[in-house]
């Protein structure tokens, strides 16, 4: 049965992102929202607009009762999670699927297997992804740790086996200290998880953070469509991400590509996922894998002209694969900003009333984002409130591009971390494509110093 009727059970630039898709395609969108984003765009563009609660998001967006009961009262047939929230919840996978509604996303068995970041590793190792030396799975034991930490060499870092976003990982120098942050680690886990395992690894110095674009049909294809760079991190979060990566070649992206394709085929993946590295001195460790859209999924788009969402509500639908990977072709280059409603230096947020409003233009600059002059942010969720994604011929013209747009873009009434993003398309280091990991909290630390 195709699908016309889609709920979109998210908020912010990637409910309208798939309203877009969807009504390009013909099918007709339900938005749901909570008593905050009343007023939001997906809201107002959407066919149907349901209210599912109160502001607050374990009362709304992950209320799985209320997202069902929408979805029933509004007839939709299929549900599209976009990212965050309830998108890689596999029992909430598992309850769309038994409600008779078609999940735009993986197999509920993968997102389950690789959302545990140990039983992740061990699944990844056995599909031949390079992994970062350390723990075979769990550890619990600091005698087990101290021996493994040995073997492998200080420093390690110690990291929570499920979540991320930075929360449970603590870097370990020496063997004086591992017992103490395993149990710090373990105790963060448990307070934002629910789940205290932890494992090993190795640390890499001061790597780059480079992710593959996958896709599959669910039945034994799948392709890569190239990689992406989202090495400016603060606090383990990406602030700005480009692709191709300034450091990889064709021939690694080739054969890396080709390893990742395969495993996804293997395991007979379906719709889209990123499977993330480490990359340093020309060697690339697997980390993990996001069972979903990720958040700079439009630089993979740029570059390949694939419209990933359009793809993932075909292959949840049933169809294959519109494109092989011979037909996959990466032209030019394309970096996206993340612009939050935050101070751009002290990174507090800055929720409030948008008083002015004015999206970048021009060939190849795309904005995507739900904000209008009158628009009230919300305190209650994420800081991103839009997305700034152009595209050159080159790098180098890109760079031009994107500092231009900057200049453009007009958001009034609240602080935003545009002029972070100035800042940075000035920097030598980035310019020239020169950074890890590490750069960006250490240049943040020297303009502060």
């Amino acid at each position: 049965m195709a699908i016309t009727r889609l709920l979109i059970a998210n908020r912010g630039e990637i409910a309208l992102r798939i309203h877009r898709a969807a009504h390009e395609m013909g099918i007709e969108t339900i938005a749901v929202h909570s008593t905050a984003d009343a007023d939001a765009m997906h809201v107002r563009l959407a066919d149907h607009a349901i209210c599912i609660g109160p502001p607050p998001a374990r009362d709304s967006y992950l209320n799985t009762a209320a997202i069902i009961s929408a979805a029933e009262i509004a007839h939709a047939d299929a549900i599209h999670p976009g990212y965050g929230f309830l998108s890689e919840n596999a029992q909430f996978a598992e309850i769309v699927e038994a409600h008779g509604i078609t999940w735009i996303g993986p197999k509920p068995e993968h997102i389950r297997t690789m959302g545990d970041k140990v039983e992740a590793k061990r699944t990844a190792g056995a599909l031949g992804l390079p992994l970062v030396p350390g723990s075979d799975g769990a550890i619990d034991c600091p005698e087990e740790a101290a021996k493994i930490a040995a073997e492998i060499g200080y420093p390690v870092i110690i990291k929570a086996a499920s979540g991320g976003g930075g929360r449970g990982m603590k870097v370990c120098t020496g063997p004086d200290e591992l017992e103490t942050l395993m149990q710090q680690a373990g105790s963060e886990a448990k307070a934002a998880f629910g789940d205290a395992t932890v494992y090993l690894e190795k640390y890499l110095g001061n790597p780059r953070h480079i992710e593959f674009q996958v896709f599959g049909d669910g039945n034994g294809e799948a392709i890569h469509l190239g990689e992406r760079d989202c090495s400016l991190q603060r606090r383990h979060q990406k602030v700005l991400e480009e692709a191709p990566s300034p450091v990889i070649s064709s021939e690694e992206r080739n054969r890396m590509g080709g390893i990742v394709a395969k495993a996804m085929a293997g395991m007979a993946y379906r719709g889209a996922g990123t499977i993330e590295f480490l990359w340093e001195n020309g060697e690339f460790y697997f980390i993990e894998m996001n069972t979903r859209l990720q958040v700079e999924h439009p630089v993979t788009e740029a570059i390949t002209g694939v419209d990933l969402v359009r793809e993932q509500i075909r292959v949840a639908d049933g169809k294959p694969l519109s494109v092989k990977q011979e037909d996959i072709e990466f032209n030019g280059h394309a970096i996206e900003c993340r612009i939050n409603a935050e101070d751009p230096w002290t990174f507090a947020p800055s929720p409030g009333l948008v008083s002015s409003y004015h999206a970048a233009g021009g060939m190849n600059v795309r904005v995507d984002s739900g904000l209008y002059a009158g628009y009230k942010i919300p305190p209650y969720y994420d800081s991103m409130i839009a997305k700034l994604i152009v595209k050159g011929r080159t790098r180098e013209g890109c760079i031009m591009r994107l500092k231009r747009a900057l200049e453009e873009m007009v958001i009034g009434g609240v602080k935003t971390s545009i002029p972070l993003h100035q800042a940075l398309m000035n920097e030598p280091d980035f310019i020239h494509g020169d950074y890890t990991i590490k750069w960006l909290e250490e240049w943040l630390a020297k303009r502060s110093a």
